[in-house]
């Protein structure tokens, strides 16, 4: 009887250990997953922030990466005041100075050329060393790459007004036609060198701007394009909805 008392509490002190470790490996388990799950949360969070125009990139990578979106972003403050600087002594000089063109290149080709003829000929008199004038090649390769790449651009944007065009798509259509109009009311205001100017200007100071403001400005967007939805599903069901469209075209094919 003592021994078959002695095996019944060794066997049940083996299974209170068993059981021990297999609960304590369960809440490991559990905690390991609870963390897991915590960790991919914020994760999930973040996929889930109302993004302007539905990005997922950076502001750098969405202007292209390099070194034209480092002078839009001001990462060199120097280079991109310089920049700014001289588009803006570019636009005086058209618009305030009321200089033309053809007349500016000119002046400047005479300046430099003559500079340049004095310089060369006065060099044997007063003992210095003739200017040395590099020599001006335009690569062929990165013009091509240019072409092409402008080519495809022109080509989508042509794509893009056939479909309008045809009648496929009225909201398309719609925003469209009233980016002309806005378009042509700004360029009767002033004129191509100033809009052209104020587009530059605006490179410059919107993307840092939104880079630095840019969960208060995305906030911002998510509840403007909300209540632009809700206005538009009113005028899409009393005024679009109303208006008869034209045959849809390239229907799916069997």
């Amino acid at each position: 009887m003592a021994e078959h008392d002695k095996d019944d509490s060794v066997v049940e002190s083996v299974t209170e250990k068993i059981s021990e470790k297999t609960h304590g490996h369960d809440s490991s388990s559990v905690s390991d997953s609870d963390h897991e799950k915590s960790k991919s949360n914020p994760d999930s969070l973040k996929s889930k922030i109302y993004r302007l125009f539905g990005r997922e990139k950076p502001v750098h990578k969405v202007l292209g990466g390099g070194k034209p979106a480092d002078v839009f972003l001001w990462r060199n403050k120097k280079i991109s005041a310089g920049v700014l600087g001289g588009a803006t002594a570019i636009w005086v000089l058209f618009e305030l100075l009321e200089y033309n063109l053809v007349t500016l290149v000119c002046h400047c080709l005479i300046l430099a050329l003559a500079l340049l003829f004095l310089w060369s000929n006065a060099s044997t008199f007063i003992n210095k060393s003739p200017p040395r004038i590099p020599e001006v090649c335009i690569p062929e390769e990165p013009v091509l790459q240019t072409a092409a790449a402008l080519r495809i651009e022109i080509n989508q944007g042509f794509s893009v007004l056939r479909d309008i065009a045809s009648g496929r798509d009225l909201k398309n259509f719609l925003t469209v036609i009233a980016g002309l109009w806005v378009l042509s009311i700004v360029g009767s205001w002033c004129n191509f060198v100033t809009l052209f100017y104020i587009a530059f200007v605006l490179l410059h100071t919107v993307p840092v701007f939104y880079e630095k403001y840019e969960d208060q400005v995305d906030a911002f967007a998510e509840k403007a394009m909300i209540e632009i939805k809700k206005q538009y599903a009113v005028f899409d069901a009393k005024v679009l909805s109303k208006i008869p469209r034209g045959p849809l075209k390239d229907k799916k094919r069997d």
